[in-house]
């Protein structure tokens, strides 16, 4: 028995709806495979049956040997096969056993600086051109290799993880296969899920196994006697199949499927058939590849490196000639420089090329990568550690889970947002209500009330408590009946099952005034009202969709009465109010209000029906309700007839809650000139209201949607998949076209509106950016995760900026991967994100430290580290080029070998480590208070080729002044003992301790937060560097290796000489003169922004601007969306399954609980 995947695409599908999710924008394999084209030649039943049992995706419960049958193996390595069903099994890490040690050594030799240790490596072996022994370059890339692989796998350590399935029953748990329901223990194989990890949404779904499996394979023997099929896709919103089963077929859609990443709730049992697994379910086909991240800084330096190599390969090309004629002029006439080779002078500038090779390595030296590892190693552990990024009501801190872009952090410009547990919490709260014109803002009297529910208007208790306010106590109980929210008993508690956050919100506000929904059947509806239980008959459900943005109730009083009860938009309950209703303008007003501080509003109303009225109108009901063609649309001009003519009672104000410190977050991020866009999958309507709860969208500002390219100061609402989508299914029917030999069909209307080639793509790629880019604010609406990580491509693409993407569910994971910078949010939805993530935390608010303090204080570090390294290389190495000029340009060194071994090692490296680590020039509440000092990242203003000019120039004057002051002061000298220490021997002591001192001394010019850390650094270096070089100048060391250690006593020698004291102390000082004098001209004339804070004096564009007290702005009329939030946003109820009566249990009649006894809601759909 197989099953067959139904086509449901048309000619007509072409044109996506956008009140439709959308389907992603990859391609599979069924949609490009020509059998499934809906467009080909028709095919018999026979025929069908036949092709369907030959391809397509086959799953047999319980028989592996199906599983494992040649036709559905697959190759992926040559002529080997395996099972095109994926396991379990998934996987979130870059290594593995076998793969680590090639991998992360082709990931390493992509820096161009360790192929070039490497290349040097080998020179070093070959004794012609060898100057240096090869063991100096040998250990310290060994090192390197060794730090950066031992790191690189502890990152790869926190992805490391397998997903095996497991399901336990009585419990909620996680599904990890996308699984078909069968049945379950509760009536009609019902069963209630939770989406989170899909899309965001934390009130419960319901999902329904098809009655025939209900009734017909309870038993387990009986589930190994079907199979079913449908390709993998990435579709999360779309699941269409057909299931054959003794001959008969029944329709399959996604209320049949759990996906991977629901959460299973309140059901004790559940059977279902595993679908698809590991890699082919629907939320990994969603999330992307991990991709390698690097910094721009890193970029940066391998340009870097690149003009590094120019200049070495310049500089010693220029020190072969000069060897070549030196040669040619000197060498060859001088008899006492005969060495006995037969080479020409040519030859011998050939060899002196590579041995300058050599000789000038330490220009790019190998300890620059080790410590840019140990700095970024050291920051990760400060984000790890700080406590204000801390969140203790979860025990959760901040986790840097990858130690390589922190200095990324400091010059974010772009950040993408999800919406739902990013933003805010999806949590509705019942705030305010306006009741026959009086509006309303303690539930002491209540015993049975939510300890969590907040509201503290006594006068409103005081109503509904004395009875006598008739529109109070209708308001509450129109909310108590007017919706399709589920109950269901759970041992003595009554669980509400809400179709969204809000319906449940709205019913928990009316149980906690006294009118408490108890139970529902197909055709009745029973409440508490003030402890007297009612029956109502309910004569007919309207349930709510998008375009009637409203949903009524028609009721049967106890005395016989005939009621509607409505709620909904006020742009749609206004069109209908009798020209008698009340408090209409007063209500208006209170609207203006709740919208003005971002409430999500719903007027309430009401309307008595005649008996004789509602049977005419129940006729043509029912002939709607079984109409053949545009049944809906019947059903919505019925509808329109009896919703005339209303009465208003009042109106609900819900808050959507934010997470805490979400406006100022975003509101310091703006003034750090950091953009921020929210990418959602909801409708365009929600992601307004919370814009503007959040204060990334404010009433100053001009709103402008789709295409309109108006670029002043304003906000584009854009939803971008329309196009994308158009386009991959144009390219799709192509390809299904061509393989069947057919002719494209003529282009429709809609084609004129739609890209005609790929230029004209990517030109309105182009103009999206650039418009986009623009504005103040941005939000991408009713996106799919794969169309998430294509707007970040879009704005890395044509922008080149650096991007930081936030969520907090599996459905943000693509994003997460595609920014530049991943960030995780440990909240409701699961750990996938955090898993995905490269730092994570529990709250949108720790977002502006991470970024503002930790990321501008990475930023600044790691800037000044690499100037100040590649200054003090530069000032070591070319020293040896202005010495080549007085030894015949003969590749000799200027300093002795173990000195070149050990500066970068033990000399000069650990003050800048502790600068690299430490140093900041503001603290960090400055720089959250002066969010403008962020600027200079954003600019790259602190590292860029002007940078590395300025530490080249100063590196080669500093050299200039080490060689040309001792060798002038060691010319004709005399010592005071009567000796001359003029040899090339002390002439190196000199220069090397010169040298010491002068980029010890500059780095602590450049120290702006000093510890006793960072003084104790720069003088233990100077120690080491004198209490080394007296032990290696020692007869002792040298007796016991002579031809390893030969500056026997020259130290000692030199050193006691006041003059070379004298002659150090000048050396420094003229090299540190020029530096001082241009800190204090930078000081007092172009003073930066660390000193003005300093000095008091921060220039104006730098100062946050205080903060004006906010008036109400009036509201705009055009922005209606914003107080009909709720009507907008809200999804279908559960009319259809109430009025199928599927979802009432089957159990033998019992006592119903006291409603006082116990009334809980479930957590995830109310207030708390």
């Amino acid at each position: 028995i197989t099953m067959s995947r139904e086509r449901s695409d048309s000619q007509g599908s072409l044109g996506p709806d956008d009140e439709v999710m959308p389907y992603s924008d990859d391609e599979t394999d069924d949609e490009l495979h020509p059998d499934s084209d809906e467009e080909g030649p028709p095919r018999g039943p026979q025929a069908e049956e036949t092709k369907s049992t030959e391809s397509g995706w086959n799953v047999k419960a319980n028989d592996r040997v199906f599983c494992n049958l040649p036709e559905f193996q697959k190759k992926y390595l040559l002529c080997l096969k395996k099972s095109k069903y994926s396991g379990n099994g998934i996987k979130t890490y870059k290594y593995n056993a076998l793969t680590f040690i090639p991998l992360n050594l082709f990931e390493q030799f992509k820096r161009v600086a360790n192929l070039y240790f490497l290349a040097l490596l080998i020179l070093q072996i070959i004794p012609e051109i060898s100057t240096l022994p090869w063991y100096t370059t040998l250990v310290p890339l060994v090192l390197v290799l060794g730090i950066t692989a031992i790191k690189d796998l502890v990152d790869d350590l926190f992805l490391n993880l397998h997903f095996i399935i497991e399901i336990e029953t009585n419990q909620p748990f996680y599904y990890s296969a996308d699984i078909l329901l069968l049945s379950s223990s509760n009536p009609n194989s019902l069963c209630y899920v939770e989406t989170a990890e899909l899309d965001g949404e934390t009130n419960l779904k319901f999902k329904m196994g098809l009655k025939v499996t209900d009734e017909r394979l309870q038993e387990e023997h009986q589930l190994a006697q079907f199979d079913v099929c449908e390709e993998p896709n990435n579709r999360l919103d779309k699941f269409t199949g057909t299931m054959r089963w003794r001959k008969d077929r029944f329709p399959l859609d996604l209320d049949n499927m759990i996906l991977r990443g629901c959460r299973i709730r309140n059901t004790d049992v559940c059977h279902g058939l595993v679908i698809f697994a590991g890699a082919d379910t629907k939320i990994m086909r969603n999330g992307g590849k991990t991709r390698f991240k690097r910094t721009k800084i890193d970029e940066l330096m391998n340009y870097m490196v690149y003009s590094i190599f120019v200049i070495l390969i310049l500089l010693c090309a220029g020190l072969a000639i000069g060897n070549s004629f030196w040669y040619e002029e000197v060498g060859s006439r001088a008899w006492y420089l005969k060495d006995g080779k037969d080479q020409t002078a040519s030859y011998r500038g050939f060899l002196s090329f590579w041995g300058y090779i050599i000789v000038l390595n330490t220009m790019v030296p190998i300890s620059l990568y080790v410590s840019v590892e140990v700095i970024r190693l050291g920051q990760s552990k400060f984000i790890n550690w700080d406590l204000q990024m801390y969140y203790q009501e979860k025990d959760t801190p901040a986790k840097a889970r990858t130690t390589t872009l922190n200095e990324q952090l400091g010059q974010i410009e772009y950040i993408f947002s999800d919406k739902t547990g990013t933003l805010t919490q999806n949590i509705m709260a019942f705030k305010k209500c306006t009741i026959a014109g009086r509006t309303f803002v303690d539930f002491s009297w209540n015993k049975y009330a939510d300890s969590k529910f907040e509201y503290l208007d006594h006068s409103l208790v005081a109503c509904i408590r004395s009875k006598k306010d008739k529109d109070a106590m209708e308001f509450f109980k129109l909310l108590s009946l007017c919706h399709t929210v589920m109950v269901e008993q759970n041992e003595d508690e009554l669980v509400y099952q809400a179709a969204s956050p809000d319906e449940g919100a709205l019913v928990t506000a009316a149980r906690n005034f006294g009118f408490v929904f108890l139970s529902r059947t197909q055709d009745t509806i029973t409440i508490s009202e003030m402890d007297q239980e009612m029956t109502y008959e309910v004569l007919a459900l309207l349930d709510f969709n998008s375009d009637r943005k409203r949903m009524s109730i028609i009721l049967r009083f106890p005395d016989g009465r005939i009621r509607l009860y409505c709620k909904g938009a006020d742009t749609v309950i206004y069109e209908r109010l009798s020209p008698n209703s009340r408090h209409k303008e007063v209500t208006q007003t209170a609207l203006d209000i709740f919208a003005n501080q971002t409430l999500r509003t719903l007027c309430l109303c009401y309307k008595d029906i005649s008996k004789q009225e509602f049977d005419a109108w129940a006729k043509k009901h029912k002939a709607a309700s079984v109409a053949m063609s545009n049944r809906e649309a019947a059903l919505d001009g019925v509808y329109e007839q009896i919703e005339s003519n209303l009465m208003m009672i009042g109106a609900t104000a819900i808050e959507d809650k934010l997470q805490d410190g979400v406006p100022e977050t975003i509101a310091k991020l703006a003034k750090a000139d950091i953009k921020i866009w929210v990418l959602t999958g909801d409708k365009k309507e929600t992601a307004e209201n919370i814009g503007y709860s959040c204060e990334l969208l404010t009433d100053n500002m001009q709103i402008h949607y789709g295409e309109d390219i108006k670029l002043n100061r304003h906000v584009c609402v854009f939803s971008p998949q329309n196009e994308i989508l158009y386009e991959k299914k144009k390219k799709r029917r192509r390809l299904r076209l061509k393989r069947l030999g057919r002719r494209p069909v003529p282009a429709t209307p809609q084609d004129a509106t739609q890209p005609i080639d790929d230029w004209e793509k990517e030109s309105r790629q182009v103009d999206f950016v650039n418009m986009a880019c623009e504005c103040e604010a941005v939000i991408c609406c009713r996106v799919t995760p794969k169309q998430k990580a294509n707007v970040v491509s879009l704005v890395k693409k044509y922008k080149k900026a650096v991007t930081l993407s936030i969520g907090d569910g599996a459905n943000d994971v693509n994003m997460i991967k595609t920014a530049d910078i991943g960030v995780g949010i440990s909240g409701q939805e699961g750990m996938q994100a955090v898993m995905s993530s490269d730092y994570a935390f529990a709250q949108f608010r720790y977002l502006e430290r991470l970024l503002l303090v930790h990321g501008r204080w990475s930023y600044i570090r790691m800037c000044k580290f690499l100037r100040y390294f590649f200054f003090k290389n530069f000032a070591f190495t070319l020293v040896h080029f202005w010495y080549s000029f007085f030894n015949g340009f003969s590749a000799q060194v200027a300093y002795e070998d173990w000195f070149i071994t050990l500066y970068n090692v033990m000399y000069s490296s650990l003050p800048v480590l502790l600068v690299g680590l430490l140093d900041q020039d503001v603290n960090d509440k400055l720089s959250r208070k002066f969010p403008k000092l962020y600027l200079p990242g954003q600019q790259g203003a602190l590292f860029n080729y002007k940078n590395f000019f300025i530490s080249l120039f100063h590196g080669i004057f500093t050299s200039l002044v080490v060689f040309f002051i001792p060798y002038g002061a060691f010319l004709q000298t005399m010592g005071q003992d009567g000796e001359a220490p003029s040899d090339y021997q002390s002439l190196a002591v000199v220069m090397a301790s010169s040298l010491i001192f002068t980029v010890n001394l500059q780095i602590s010019l450049e120290t702006s937060y000093w510890t006793f850390v960072n003084c104790f650094a720069v003088l233990c270096s100077i120690a080491i560097y004198f209490g080394i070089m007296f032990d290696i100048h020692s007869a002792g060391i040298h007796v016991i290796f002579p031809s390893t250690f030969t500056f026997t006593g020259v130290a000692p020698n030199a050193l006691r000489q006041p003059y070379l004291w004298l002659t150090i102390i000048l050396t420094v000082g003229i090299s540190l003169l020029p530096v001082i004098f241009i800190k204090f001209l930078c000081k007092t004339i172009w003073p930066s922004v660390g000193d003005n804070q300093k000095s008091g004096k921060l220039h104006p564009k730098y100062e946050v601007e205080e903060e004006e007290k906010k008036k109400p702005a009036p509201f705009q009329r055009d922005r209606l969306s914003r107080r009909s939030a709720y009507a907008f946003s809200h999804s279908r109820g559960y009319a259809d399954l109430i009025a199928s009566g599927r979802s009432i249990r089957r159990r033998p009649a019992a006592a119903r609980p006291d409603p006082r006894d116990s009334i809980t809601e479930v957590p995830q759909a109310g207030n708390i």
